[in-house]
């Protein structure tokens, strides 16, 4: 049964822990990799291309977004970054699952584009935890935290049109919840109800 794969996308506050999760659920499983992004900052010392990301110069990025060779696009730090369309069509239809790790608004452009993409936000069990977790990193300013803290009540806020929601109070259990997630998506009737005309 060659099943084709679905597009996964996570969102979740910095914080919540959603890489943890995220590698958790997959070290076990051969069925999911992580989407290839397409960027315009320049190759860091050991970065492959193709395998960290796709680099391109800026003039290469915009016809990419002009020609919709891209899913979503965002800037961060005067680069751009995007998800390239034939790529992840590519590693879905050979029934791969792909997983995209990014913002809110970056997974409103693909709900938009792609309805049928399976969307999982993962948070901390509350706010207050949320800012310990920021606290412990000990990486950030408080107004650092502070500013982050704004963003996830923001980013809840815009979050009503994800599918799931995991709350990320022990890793452990939070990436079985990830992991059954997938499973049962793979197990709809509307996916495998031509089964039912080759018996």
């Amino acid at each position: 049964m060659n099943e084709k794969g679905k597009l996964i996308v996570i969102s979740g506050p910095s914080g919540a822990g959603k890489s943890t999760v995220v590698f958790k659920a997959i070290e076990n499983r051969s069925d999911v990799c992580f989407s290839t992004s397409v960027t315009t900052r320049k190759p860091r010392p050991g970065e492959v291309d193709g395998k960290e990301y796709f680099f391109v110069d800026l003039d290469r990025f915009r016809e990419m977004v002009e020609n919709d060779e891209l899913l979503e696009h965002a800037e961060y730090v005067a680069n751009s970054y995007g998800t390239p369309k034939a790529y992840v069509e590519q590693k879905l239809e050979s029934g791969m699952n792909v997983l995209l790790d990014i913002e809110v608004q970056g997974a409103r452009q693909i709900h938009e584009k792609m309805p049928e993409a399976l969307m999982i936000f993962i948070v901390p069990p509350s706010l207050d935890e949320l800012r310990n977790r920021l606290e412990k990193r000990g990486t950030e300013t408080q107004r650092a935290v502070e500013a982050r803290l704004i963003r996830a009540r923001q980013e809840y806020e815009e979050a009503d049109f994800y599918d799931y929601l995991i709350v990320n109070d022990d890793a452990d259990r939070a990436a079985a919840e990830f992991s059954a997630i997938i499973t049962a998506e793979h197990c709809k009737f509307a996916d495998r109800k031509d089964i039912l005309k080759n018996t």
